[in-house]
C-alpha cells in the first residue's frame, strides 16, 4: 500500500522555520525599495531575516540600493542551488 503525500504549493528542502508575531504587520514596516525587491523574490522571506541581510548589506555598499538589491539576489541565488526540489 502506498503511502499518500500531501502536495505542497512550495515544496522546498531548505530548513522551515517558525515566524513569532505579524508577518504582515512586520512586512508593512520595511522600507519601500525592500518590499519592492521582496515582490519579486524566489523564496519566502521573513521580514526579520530579510530586514537583518538589507541593513547588513546596504552598510557594506555605503547605502547604494541597488547594489544592496543586487546582493539579495545573489544570496537567494546561493540558497537556491542549495534546495534539491529547486531546479
Amino acid at each position: 500500500m502506498k503511502r499518500s503525500r500531501r502536495k505542497r504549493n512550495a515544496q522546498s528542502s531548505l530548513k522551515r522555520r517558525v515566524r513569532k508575531g505579524d508577518p504582515m504587520a512586520a512586512y508593512d514596516q520595511l522600507p519601500t525599495e525592500l518590499r519592492s525587491w521582496l515582490m519579486h523574490a524566489a523564496l519566502p522571506w521573513s521580514p526579520r531575516s530579510v530586514l537583518r541581510s538589507w541593513k547588513k548589506s546596504l552598510q557594506t555598499y555605503n547605502g547604494d540600493i541597488e547594489e544592496t538589491k543586487r546582493h539579495l539576489s545573489r544570496v537567494e541565488r546561493q540558497l537556491l542551488k542549495r534546495d534539491k526540489f529547486h531546479p
